[in-house]
């Protein structure tokens, strides 16, 4: 018999695991064959809706005020005790699954994860995946408390940014100092956390068969489709290739700011209009103008955003206690995404709204395949429709419903193509520091991690002067929350931003073409291999150097058009 659920989520909020084990067993112990598994993937499928939204909801609450004692209590629940023995419990279920030899059109791609999952699937590994979101509990709450002292008063540091806008170089400095500080100051609890990160990563790889965390993080994250040494590959091409054109840019950055060292509070004011007021107000103007937008990408993507307002499904702006950084998750038994970010009124939050609405859409359009395995791509598809959306809502944040007049306009796309090449030879840099870290026996020292980073630092990012600045430098990675949180979530950054810029390209010469393939992309989910995925979107998987070139030479041809437009307007 097949078990009886809950009607909502809610139901589950203070349950424990063994009232949400019962369903699971009763799974196990249904008859499971030709004529049974039809209903029974879509009890299962309930299932895993109801209860993952449960934990997103748990989630959610936490991280919008990591200071309240309940919400912790409640997330850790969720995180370190239900979640990791349900994931024992879908794994039996999968397991059953393959055994029946049982196959759906449209499967093909989930059971070969689900294969994956239960090759590698230790039940001793429960114990250190939990100790793992204990870790993950404990950063945030670190640097979710974290402020700086600001004209006299006590600001979370995303306040900060505009101010690294100025155009008085003194104030970007000072800004700059003021949020790297709590960074600098809490070394110390942070290598402690990672410490921990490393033991239980190292033990989880152990005890499933590798030598090492890299060798099993790409079968636990499905990455069938390429393997360490491409993106090594994809390192050593973008150092070519992008770390030079980063380095073109921040020269012409520094004569148009008449510098003659670039120095790390230089790279985010507007070289073209220093000082530049606010892009918004507060997150309802950021949620308001950025819907209209999104109405003239496509009319579907504006309902869509329109229903997340009016269901209260943002959270955009920055407050103390609030969680570092912004994500969408995906309420699955509803059926709809939930926004959470850190906004200041700066342009990059426009751009970070425009990614985490990319990865909302994706959910929209996929929650229309039926079962919940089938919607969520990985993370090198579920990233490539948040960065292409940053590039296809470019053309319409323009005033007069937009954020931009005509000249700021092109200001700030100069600045998203910029950032693009940073953030390419960033992510490089995180992804191959990832790899020492969870390969390297050295990386048991704290200082020797950060001498790793430098170094690393040195090979991707020459361009700017960070003389005086070692603690500050050495302190960035102590920020990038997907080292502590999601270990190698991060090279699929740069693997989708190299597929957006190829649908960049097409949007270019069609933009209703362009849209109009995403969106098939988009509503695929997870029913399609990684490659068909980005050849539906229009882009191919890209780690060579050959394929970096072409993609960096058509973001720099059009920063130069860019600047040539901005001199002419004076």
């Amino acid at each position: 018999m097949l078990p009886q659920l809950p009607s909502s989520p809610a139901a589950w909020s203070a349950a424990d695991w063994a009232t949400i084990q019962a369903p699971y067993a009763q799974l196990a112990a249904a008859t499971l064959d030709e004529s049974t598994a039809d209903a029974w993937l879509a009890r299962w499928s309930l299932l895993e809706e109801l209860l993952t939204e449960a934990a997103s909801l748990a989630m959610i609450a936490y991280t919008t005020d990591t200071r309240d004692p309940a919400r912790e209590e409640t997330h850790l629940r969720f995180s370190t005790d239900i979640m990791p023995r349900a994931t024992e419990a879908s794994v039996g279920l999968a397991r059953r699954l393959l055994d029946s030899g049982i196959v759906r059109p449209g499967l093909e791609t989930v059971l070969k994860r689900f294969r994956a999952s239960a090759d590698i699937f230790r039940a001793e590994n429960v114990e250190h995946q939990s100790a793992l979101e204990s870790v993950a509990a404990d950063y945030q709450r670190i640097t979710g408390s974290m402020t700086a002292s600001w004209d006299g008063e006590e600001l979370p540091l995303p306040r900060l940014q505009p101010f690294l806008k100025s155009a008085d170089r003194s104030v970007r400095e000072r800004a700059f100092r003021a949020m790297a500080a709590p960074y600098v100051a809490q070394r110390a609890p942070l290598a402690a956390l990672f410490d921990q990160v490393l033991d239980h990563s190292r033990t989880i790889a152990v005890n499933s068969g590798f030598p090492n965390y890299l060798e099993y993080i790409f079968p636990a994250k499905y990455r069938f489709d390429y393997t360490p040494d491409d993106c090594r590959r994809l390192h050593d091409a973008i150092e070519q290739h992008a770390v030079p054109a980063v380095a073109r840019a921040m020269a012409a950055r520094a004569e148009r700011l008449d510098v003659g060292s670039l120095r790390p509070w230089d790279i985010q004011v507007d070289p073209w209009k220093p000082g530049a007021g606010r892009a918004f107000a507060d997150g309802d103007e950021l949620a308001a103008r950025a819907g209209r937008a999104f109405e003239a990408v496509d009319p579907v993507f504006g309902e869509y955003f329109n229903a997340m307002r009016q269901e209260e499904l943002l959270d955009l702006d920055s407050r103390t206690g609030k969680a570092p950084g912004g994500y969408c998750d995906t309420l699955h038994h509803r059926g709809r995404p939930f926004i959470f970010m850190n906004s200041a009124g700066v342009r990059e939050d426009v751009t970070t709204l425009l990614h985490e609405a990319g990865h909302a859409f994706h959910a929209f359009e996929s929650h229309q395949q039926p079962l919940i395995w089938q919607r969520h791509p990985t993370s090198e598809a579920a990233e490539l429709a948040s960065m292409s959306m940053e590039l296809l809502a470019a053309p319409y944040l323009k005033s007069p419903a937009g954020f931009y007049d005509e000249g700021t306009a092109r200001s700030a796309e100069l600045e998203h193509l910029e950032d693009i090449l940073l953030g390419l030879v960033h992510i490089a840099s995180v992804d191959a520091f990832q790899t020492w870290l969870h390969t390297e026996a050295a990386a048991r020292d704290a200082s020797e991690r950060d001498r790793a980073w430098l170094g690393l630092r040195e090979r991707f990012e020459p361009a700017v002067d960070w003389s005086g600045l070692t603690e500050v430098r050495v302190s960035r990675w102590y920020r990038q929350l997907h080292i502590f949180l999601y270990p190698f979530y991060y090279i699929e950054y740069a693997i989708a931003q190299l597929g957006a810029l190829q649908i960049w390209r097409n949007a270019r010469r069609d933009q209703a073409a362009a849209v109009h393939a995403y969106r098939a992309a988009l509503a695929l989910g997870a029913t399609r291999p990684l490659p068909d995925l980005y050849r539906a979107a229009g882009a191919q998987l890209t780690f060579d150097a050959h394929g970096v070139s072409e993609l960096v030479a058509l973001v720099e041809e059009r920063m130069e058009a860019l600047r040539a437009g901005l001199r002419a307007a004076g």
